[in-house]
């Protein structure tokens, strides 16, 4: 001000100096007194103006300078006057546009004299509100604070008591002094308490200098992490407690207790937050204004007391309402704000100036919140209120091309350079001078800057308030660089102008013009080459970014505006892992543009120079024209060229993932064969890395499966054995302590994970009985073996023994045999000796128990002899072992008989025989059993023999073994005849068995002459077992009572009888779960810490309001246009698993399935197969039981398990509306408490309301809930919130309130649409420990986990889906993680480290719209914030996915919509200008990229067909008149490189599956269809991605998940995917049929096939994929329905056309002018190819040789008045009568018809006036809709008519055909098919109900008759069981013994089992009592309809009266039964 007036008045030297120094001190205090900063601003606005004129002017400097120096200086020098206030005006001038500007900037004037406010000032104390006000909200019964939630505070285990004191303490005081909630610190102290448990872990840190002091100090470091680093940003110190004084400090250390108080007070202050939670940084603002109040208060030593909900009432509750406020706006994103500007806000100084708390306190009237000075500040609300937007979410393809911005530059610049060798080549350049024009690329380079810096200005204007810095420096960076690209273009022209010239006096060679752009282009050039030599390095970004050197930051400020942020500060890569992904890219780039330079480029040289050459040699060629032909040519190359790297993309990912997976052994395990081969190895791995070291003892080898003790045989003739396991299997603490060999605790602890696995999948219902018992360990109490191998593991091998000692017998046939040399085929195979060792104990076992005490000491004495024959190596000796084949045989057919007959056997109530009979000597020492196995055979870890024992030892047991003689008994009693076939039959084979044995012994020494004797007197002893017939039948009798026989025959008929494939599980998901699972075991997995020191974590499910527990209503309602319920879908699709849960229950009638008993299991069965929460709840809760099972293999007692459950696992449900479920009585809540009684370890928390007033304000809580275990439910917390919570999307507020409820270290996320498995339960604690690797520089924070899609199987589109996902979800992620380091976080079942992500924003983002894809936002969150993702493979988790066309469709639509909305956020552009470019190029297309890829490719495809028809339009195909030779480039680009999409498919299945299974997979999906689906949704992608982009509108859509079997009607779909699809595909079709028609290129298939696959692919995949669409009646239906549909005016868009019309083009009224002028361009193009076609010569008619019958200027003017006169008649015709209208209606329409057939006939030439007036009379409807013209609509009503006959006629045409039909079926469910699921039968059982639909039935009637049919049939029962005969045939009693008989007196093929009794009658009627025909038919069940048809059969039978079969009658009764 002293300046300006001094130019106005003649003044001293002195002037200024005085002057300007007075106002300056008067200005300053002013400022102070009155707290304002406009003199700050008027001195930056004049400051501003100066600095503007100075670069206009530069004398005015010059003019500063005369002024300052005052008026003598001004006389002394003659400078005149008048200039020097000229200049003064220019900078008075220039200053008022500088506060223009500052003004505009600030948001308008309200908002910049609001900035002029005073900056603190002293404020009103206020009085606080009294507890009675809260009180006066109406009540809401509060938590009991005698209900817990893991742990009784009272009662605490000791690891959580040690803290607990100091805990509890410090929450006292803060909630007192802050106002903490009661149940809010309850449930915190809780949380702090289990946290500190859990830190306990690094305490045995090794090296011990790592270890931290304590837990208190580990978590303390952990959380406040990312506060001190925001305390750096803001220049402050952090405040926390300091306790100095001891004898304060009654609990612990001060140091200890500090940190304590620390960690209370964040706790407390993140458990209300409630969505503040969303704003990390706002958080630690809280927390550091709050302790700094509680220290500066001294409040540990005198504290304040406020009411509970203070700080959720002052603190929290004003920012809610201002964040609520702008979410809840209507605006687009850059009119308001969202989370993520409000939390920005605390990145900056400037909210320190402000005060946590809205309202002071009467303890805060002595010292409220203050600043350094002592003045009150300003509370944070006003602070939000004012903040800025920091981000601007404009609506363009600018802002996702800002952020990608080095992808297009790359591309560009590449695309040029390859240009420039083709052109080289093509015209032989000399390499001088192809290096100059290659070096316009530094150009390119700078001109690009430019233009992304002017995008730049354009993305922040005019809301973003940038500092001064970032303003200087990008008006700087952009003038300098514009200055730089003029020079640039000066010096390339001259470089390429005449060979010496003169310029700026200068006068050279281009050479040195040349020379002088490379220097100056060098200068803008220097960031790219400091990032290119970054890129090698990344972390020096890192050590760039955070260097805390002036010069460096002040650089950075400059030229990197992201420096400045808070965030992406720590992005970076080690070299190592860097070297690989820049390798990965390298190539990748060096082959694509090697191929593009190929096949993209040098093909277009040519042509080019062949127009340009005639341009240049030609006359009158247009410049333009050419220019335009070129560029038209060139676009389409260069779009390919942008879209094919997505291409090689997917080929090196395949590459890449199949090397990895290799690598980590994935897929090493494909099938029960594998796992055979692996099985021996498994148990060593498992106890290796899924047991600690507390399981036991790892040393020594795999353990042989023989107990190595000289123990006997089992003898079943002594007393019961004493069980080696006791009453429960897996209480093994006692068992393995007593075991001799500790090698075998391996085995024994894997044996009892894996039947616990086996016994689940029993309960699943994937496997039968039997295949769980082939599938299992055996153990038999007594025995002396601990385990058995499974039948399956040894099946065959027994048989496969015998044959190896065949082939071994006859190549040594005529040799000397030792038992060495006989032996050793086998005797070095693990599991064949193994399985020879148990058919020897457990055989013998069967014979002992088979021959009884009779032969007791007989057979024991000749299996010890042989077994001392085995020892001493003399077997082959005293054996024929030719021989040997026919002893196995007998003894194979022994136990198939026994095992057929056994199970059939019916014991007798009595012995048969007398005692004597028996043969029992009384008081006879037992004997003994021989030893188990062969001596010499070798122990399973082949390290150490068998111990052979000695002779006495031997002798005492041939002892033990003798009885007392017993006298002869006779084996019948007097006149008495017993039958019995099974004992007959077992007598035969057990001969033969004898008798193969003498065959077998060699005569050749008293041992052997022992043997064959004791043979001949079992074989001759009348008294035994095979003479005495009372005696046998009895043995069989006691063989069929006792479980353990049949246990151990069923054991041994597996090992002998059973041929591998008979003993596998016939379900593919128990196969698949199997083979991952044993090869997951052999996989990286990190050893498994003790229990204690496992990490803990927490299971989260969002859930809302889907299926929780199908009912019988759910189940049995028909809710589809088939009539197929969803039970009898899930009982088709998995028609064994439905067999398997009537076995397990015991269910032989499937009526009985809905009765009483078993109907909660049937609805358990149905909704686990389904996707509803029992299946995702029961799937998390196998955690617990595997952490139960680890903990007792670990020798855990059970209290410390229970504990140790409680603090290392939890399971919350998030049910958001679970509060309103109860309240509208919703069956869905009674559902959920079934799930809590039934996991008692399972939490739900959801969102109450309570209603205050009848004004309908509410108060919201989030409420905690658990089962009391007696059928109760309790609350445990209640913490009141701000207000309604969910502001966004929902789902991510969801699991943000409920996380407050989590106790664990990590928070594992899983959808509704999920399922866990048992054995990867097991895993989960090694997964854990992957956060304490680092693989990289920054710490692992998420841990991705892969997942299986179990939808598959339903159709092919669900197989398409599982097939998509499945590739994405292993191989896709496997490959971002490695090598590529940058997968982010793609959804659930991923891993958090909830203290990393709590302290840092949450695990998702919430703001609506923006953040639609909330999940993906938190892998963008966790890179900038310098965390780390890891994926591994070795655990899996289940996951099902959309199975029906319009699921998949609104699925695909909701994901581009929300990578749309991604491409415009400040997540994204972040990253994307962080990441180094190989990492970014990884994350454009392992991501968001795949969605601009399919935007692209159907832009190619609008760009290619429009080039050709314009090409073919107007005769420019050829290039003068040169031959046309097109090679279809661009068909083979489009259509063949888009087969190479299908490697990684190909490739993540032939990794897992076999590469031969794969390829079956591929041509499968090919053959069904595949392609069109696919292509379908590229452009499902594309429309919804650009919709998005240009318009919004972007939500969350509910897919459903519910199964699909319906037919969609044809309005249906055309409501879905006309604007989408449909009109494109017509579109294409039309514009593909002109070009045919126009061009004369020839090859016209070779360039088109890939288009019209498109054009096909969009109009057909709706309908090809659409069940019974080519059914003649369903064509039909769909056809009349369409009609009505278009006819229709009101009822919806469901019912009108015009409706949904409107609702489907309100989306044109939103667009910007921008996006407006796209359609004005497209319009444009139709205009074009309209004039085209009336140019052109199509249909033309020389009307000068031929004269029209009728005069067609007549005919034009009759055909307008007829259609004029139809649609007045239309608009009237209601006030004719029915039969009036019809007949003028058919005259108008044959009039009309007539008409324009005749236009047509008498001038050809208005067939192509039609064709034109199609595609201008197109634009005009276009042009009309953006200017909101309504007429249009009448336009577009024809045209969808057109469209809608175009689809139907092909349809009518097939569904005539019938053919089709058939075949469509079979493809959609050709995978279900090969799954045993007849679909057919589905389909079949619909069209008959729905053909039944038209049949009223009384629906009691129905149900009283099936209950009189239930009766009857139990009167059949009844007259069976009494053996009465129909038809007055003879009484006879049945005979278990003559029905067997009988069944052998039948052939072997013919045998069938004889049900007790068959109705004599043949028409199979039911009969009563007494032999009356029973309700005729209606009480008769077709027998040859499945059960799921009898009831629908049955409902139209109309009851008859019967006849009784003796002629008497019977009539109906009046009254039926009641039901």
């Amino acid at each position: 001000m002293a300046l300006i007036g001094g130019t106005f008045f003649v003044t001293s030297e002195l002037y200024f100096a005085v002057c300007g120094s007075c106002l300056m001190v008067l200005c300053a205090i002013l400022s102070v007194k009155f707290a304002r900063s406009a003199f700050v601003t008027l001195s930056a606005v004049l400051i501003g103006g100066a600095v503007s004129v100075s670069i206009v002017h530069p004398a005015f400097c010059s003019h500063i300078l005369n002024v300052t120096l005052g008026y003598d200086h001004i006389l002394r020098n003659k400078i005149p006057l008048s200039s020097e206030k000229t200049y003064t005006l220019y900078w008075i001038i220039a200053s008022f546009l500088t506060l223009a500007a500052t003004i505009q900037r600030a948001g308008g004037t309200a908002k910049f004299l609001t900035s002029l406010t005073p900056t603190a000032q002293t404020r009103t104390v206020t009085t606080p509100p009294k507890r009675q006000i809260i009180n006066q909200r109406k009540p809401v019964p509060a938590s009991s604070p005698d209900v817990y939630n893991m742990f009784d505070p009272s009662d605490l285990p000791l690891r959580l008591a040690e803290y607990a004191n100091m805990v509890y303490s410090a929450c006292e005081d803060l909630g007192n002094f802050f106002g903490f909630q009661d149940a809010s610190v309850r449930n915190q102290a809780e949380h702090l308490l289990i946290l500190l448990s859990n830190n306990r872990r690094y305490m045995t840190m090794s090296p011990s200098a790592l270890a931290p002091p304590s837990p208190i100090h580990a978590l303390h470091s952990k959380v406040f992490s990312n506060y001190h680093k925001w305390c750096k940003k803001m220049c402050v110190l952090p405040n926390h407690s300091r306790m100095q004084d001891s004898s304060h400090v009654p609990y612990g250390a001060p140091a200890i207790v500090s940190r304590v108080v620390d960690l209370v007070l964040f706790f407390c202050v993140w458990g209300e937050a409630a969505n503040v939670r969303h704003m990390p940084e706002c958080l630690w603002f809280l927390y550091h204004k709050m302790m700094e109040e509680y220290t500066r208060s001294g409040a540990h030593l005198h504290t304040r007391s406020l009411y509970a909900g203070h700080f959720v009432d002052n603190v929290v509750e004003p920012i809610y309402e201002i964040v609520c406020k702008s979410m809840k706006s209507s605006k687009d994103h850059p009119e308001k704000r969202n989370y993520d500007d409000f939390n920005e806000f605390f990145w900056s100084n400037e909210c320190l100036r402000y005060g946590y708390c809205s309202r002071t306190t009467e303890d805060d009237v002595e010292s409220p919140a203050q600043n350094s000075l002592g003045v009150e500040l300003p509370p944070i609300s006003e602070g939000l209120t004012m903040a800025p937007k920091t981000f601007l979410e404009k609506r363009s393809w600018l802002r996702g091309i800002l952020a990608m911005y080095r992808i297009l530059e790359w591309h560009i610049v590449t695309f040029y350079l390859l240009s420039v060798i083709a052109f080289s080549r093509e015209l032989v350049w000399g390499w001088v001078y192809s290096c100059q024009v290659a070096s316009g690329v530094f150009w390119i380079l700078n001109s690009l800057y430019i233009t992304w810096g002017l995008i730049e200005v354009w993305s922040n204007y005019p809301n973003i308030q940038l500092g001064a810095t970032a303003i200087c420096g990008s008006v700087f960076t952009l003038v300098t660089r514009f200055l730089i690209l003029v020079y640039q273009t000066l010096y390339l022209i001259w470089t390429f102008g005449p060979t010496k010239s003169t310029h700026f006096g200068i006068a050279e060679t281009p050479t040195y013009w040349w020379w002088q752009y490379i220097w100056l282009s060098a200068l803008c050039m220097a960031p790219y080459i400091l990032e290119g030599l970054m890129l090698f390095y990344p972390a020096s970004t890192t050590m760039l970014f955070t260097s805390q050197n002036d010069f460096v930051q002040s650089f950075l400020n400059i030229l990197s505006p992201l420096s400045r942020i808070y965030v992406g500060k720590e992005v970076h890569e080690s070299f190592k892992r860097t070297s690989v992904y820049l390798f990965f890219w390298f190539t990748l780039m060096a082959w694509k543009l090697l191929f593009s330079y190929m096949f993209e480029v040098s093909s277009m040289v040519l042509p080019t120079i062949e127009l340009t050459d005639d341009f240049i040699n030609y006359p009158n060629q247009s410049f333009y024209k050419m220019s335009m032909i070129l560029v038209l040519r060139w676009t389409p190359q260069f779009i390919v060229y942008l879209i094919d790297m997505s291409i090689w993309y997917a080929v090196w990912q395949a590459f890449a993932g199949t090397a990895v997976g290799f690598s980590e052994h994935l897929g090493d395990v494909r099938s029960m064969d594998d796992i055979r081969d692996n099985f021996v190895r498994a148990p060593e791995h498992f106890c290796k890395k899924m047991l600690s070291s507390d399981a036991g003892s790892r040393r020594g080898s795999s353990s042989s499966f023989s107990f190595l003790s000289s123990s006997n045989i089992s003898n079943p003739n002594l007393g019961e054995g004493q069980s080696l396991l006791g009453s429960d299997p897996h209480q093994l603490q006692s068992y393995v302590n007593r075991l001799l060999d500790v090698r075998i605790q391996k085995w024994v602890m894997f044996s009892a994970a894996w039947n616990e696995i086996i016994d689940h999948f029993r309960d699943e219902d994937i496997i039968s009985n039997e295949e769980r018992d082939n599938l299992k360990f055996s153990r038999f109490e007594g025995f002396s073996q601990a385990i058995y191998l499974p039948v399956f593991q040894t099946a065959g091998v027994f048989e496969n023994a015998i044959a190896e000692l065949e082939v071994v017998q006859q190549n040594l046939e005529n040799q000397p045999v030792s038992d060495e040399l006989f032996f050793k085929a086998i005797s070095g195979q693990v599991i064949t000796s193994t399985a020879v060792s148990e058919v020897w104990e457990l055989g013998s076992y069967i014979l002992l128990q088979m021959l009884g005490k009779v032969h007791n000491d007989d057979i024991v004495a000749i299996m010890n002899l042989m077994l001392k024959w085995s020892e001493n190596g003399t077997l082959t000796d005293h054996l024929k072992v030719e021989k040997l084949r026919s002893f196995v045989n007998q003894f194979i057919k022994l136990v198939g008989i026994m095992k057929k007959g056994i199970s059939r056997r019916t014991p007798s109530a009595k012995p048969r025989s007398r005692p004597s009979d028996r043969g029992v000597t009384m008081g006879a020492k037992a004997p003994a059993a021989p030893s188990t196995s062969f001596r010499r055979a070798v122990s399973i870890g082949s390290l150490t023999s068998m111990d052979t024992g000695d002779s006495a030892d031997k002798n005492m047991t041939l002892h033990d073994m003798t009885i007392k003689p017993r006298k002869k008994t006779t084996t019948q009693a007097e006149g008495l005849v017993i039958l019995d076939a099974l004992r007959d039959q077992t007598r035969d084979v057990v001969r033969g068995i004898l008798s193969s044995l003498k065959g077998l012994i060699k005569n050749v020494d008293t041992e052997s002459s022992e043997v064959l004797d004791r043979l001949t007197f079992v074989m001759n002893m009348e008294s035994g077992y095979l003479w005495n017939d009372s005696y046998a039948s009895d043995q069989l009798d006691v063989c069929a009572k006792d479980q353990m026989f049949t246990k151990v025959l069923s054991k041994v008929h597996g090992l002998v009888n059973c041929h591998p494939d008979d003993v596998e599980p016939k379900s593919q998901e128990v196969k698949r779960r199997l083979t991952f699972f044993v090869n997951s075991l052999f996989m990286d997995i990190p050893d498994a810490p003790p229990i204690q020191d496992m990490m803990s974590w927490n299971v989260m499910t969002p859930f809302y309001s889907e299926d929780v527990t199908y009912n019988k209503r759910d189940l049995e309602t028909r809710t589809d246009a088939l009539g197929v319920s969803t039970m009898l879908y899930l009982q088709t699709l998995h028609r064994a698993d439905w067999n398997n849960f009537l076995e397990r229950n015991g269910i032989d009638d499937e009526e009985k399935i809905w009765s009483k008993k078993y109907i909660n299991e049937t609805r358990r069965w149905a909704s686990l197969r389904a996707q509803t929460l029992m299946r995702t709840v029961s799937g998390m809760m196998y955690y617990e039981k595997a952490l139960r099972l680890l903990a007792n293999l670990e020798r855990v007692d059970d209290d410390s398990a229970d504990n140790y459950i409680s603090e290392k696992f939890g399971y919350i449900v998030a049910c958001q509306v679970y509060g309103n479920m109860k309240k509208n009585q919703d069956p869905k809540a009674d559902d959920i408490e079934q799930l809590m009684h039934r996991f008692p370890h399972m939490r739900v928390a959801y969102i109450d309301t309570v209603r205050l007033n009848r004004g309908g304000a509410s108060e919201f809580y989030s409420v905690l809930v658990k089962s009391d275990k007696q059928g109760g439910i309790q609350e445990v917390y209640r913490v009141r919130l701000p207000g309604n919570p969910v502001l966004g999307e929902g789902k991510p507020e969801n699991q943000n309130h409920a996380m407050i409820f989590s106790r664990g270290e990590y928070v594992q996320t899983i959808d509704m649409n999920q399922e866990g498995y048992f054995e990867e339960a097991l895993k989960m604690r090694n997964g854990l420990q992957e956060f304490l690797k680092r693989e990289g520089p920054l710490p692992t924070t998420i841990l991705g986990l892969r997942e299986h899609i179990f939808t598959g199987s339903v159709s092919s589109l669900a197989n398409y889906m599982a097939l998509q996902e499945t590739s994405f979800v292993t191989l896709g992620q496997r490959v971002l993680t490695n090598p590529l380091c940058i997968r982010l976080h793609y959804g659930h079942p991923d891993v958090f480290d909830k203290l990393f992500f709590m302290t840092r924003g949450g695990i998702s983002k919430s703001s609506k719209g923006i953040n639609l894809s909330e999940d993906i936002f938190a892998g963008y969150n966790n890179v900038v914030r310098g965390g780390q993702v890891s994926f591994k493979e070795y655990l899996q988790v289940g996951k099902g996915r959309d199975v029906g066309m319009s699921q998949i469709y609104k699925f695909e639509a909701k994901l581009s919509q929300g990578a749309a909305e991604q491409s415009l956020s400040r997540d994204i552009y972040r990253v994307s200008h962080r990441l180094d470019f190989c990492r970014l190029l990884s994350m454009y297309y392992g991501g968001i990229g795949h969605y601009f890829s399919n935007v692209l490719t159907v832009f190619t495809i609008y760009v290619v067909v429009y080039l050709m028809l314009i090409l073919a339009l107007f005769n420019l195909e050829k290039i003068g008149d040169r031959v046309i030779t097109p090679m279809g480039t661009i068909q083979m680009l489009l259509g063949g490189l888009g087969l190479l999409q299908t490697i990684p498919l190909f490739a993540t299945l032939g990794v897992e599956r076999g590469w031969w299974a794969s390829l079956r997979e591929i041509i499968a999906v090919f053959a069904s269809g595949g392609p069109f689906h696919f292509m379908f949704h590229i452009q499902t992608k594309a429309n919804y991605m650009a919709q998005t982009i240009l318009v919004g509108g972007a939500k969350y859509r509910a897919t459903g998940r519910g199964f699909v079997t319906q037919h969609t009607p044809m309005d249906e779909q055309f409501r879905f995917f006309a604007s989408s699809h449909l009109y494109l595909g017509v579109e294409v079709g039309a514009s593909l049929v002109l070009m045919g028609i126009y061009s004369k290129a020839g090859q016209y298939a070779g360039r088109t096939w890939s288009l019209w696959l498109a054009s096909l692919s969009f109009l057909a995949s709706p309908f090809w994929f659409n069940p019974l669409t080519f059914d003649m009646n369903y064509v039909v239906s769909d056809y009349d329905t369409y009609l009505r549909w278009m006819k229709g005016t009101s009822g919806g868009a469901a019912k009108s056309w015009w409706m949904w019309w409107r609702e489907e083009h309100m989306h044109y009224k939103k667009l910007v002018f921008s996006s407006k002028m796209l359609y004005v361009f497209k319009s444009a193009l139709y205009v074009l190819i309209g004039e085209g076609i009336r140019r052109s010569s199509l249909f033309e008619a020389d009307m000068t040789l031929t004269r029209p019958f009728i005069a067609i200027n007549k005919i034009l003017i009759v055909l307008p008045c007829m259609i004029f006169a139809a649609v007045l008649f239309s608009s009237n015709e209601r006030s004719f009568s029915y039969p009036v209208r019809r007949t003028i209606g058919i005259l108008f329409a044959l009039g009309i018809s007539m008409t324009a057939i005749l236009l047509f006939i008498e001038d050809s030439n208005y067939l192509r006036y039609l064709l034109a007036a199609y595609y201008e009379v197109g634009a005009l409807c276009q042009l009309g809709l953006l200017g909101g013209v309504g007429f249009v609509q009448y336009l577009y009503f024809l045209h969808d008519l057109v469209v809608g006959h175009i689809i139907f006629i092909p349809l009518f045409v097939l569904g005539a055909l019938q053919i089709p039909h058939h075949i469509q079926t079979w493809l959609l469910y050709h995978n279900a098919l090969s799954s045993d699921v007849v679909v057919s039968n589905i389909l079949r059982y619909a069209r008959k109900t729905q053909e039944k639909q038209n049949n009223a039935q009384d629906t009691d009637l129905v149900e009283q008759i099936a209950e009189l049919r239930k009766i009857v049939q139990r009167q059949e029962q009844m007259l069976s069981s009494g053996a009465y005969q129909v038809s007055g045939e003879a009484y006879s009693k049945a005979n278990a013994s003559t029905d067997a008989i009988t069944a052998l007196a039948r052939s072997p093929d013919t045998i069938q089992e004889i049900p007790p009794h068959q109705p004599a009658s043949t028409t199979k009627r039911v009969m009563s009592m007494s032999g009356l025909d029973v309700w005729g038919d209606m009480a008769l069940g077709d027998q040859n309809q499945p059960s799921y048809q009898q009831e629908a059969s049955s409902q139209n039978r109309t009851p008859q009266q019967g006849q009784a079969s003796h002629g008497f009658s019977f009539t109906q009764p009046d009254k039926l039964p009641p039901r």
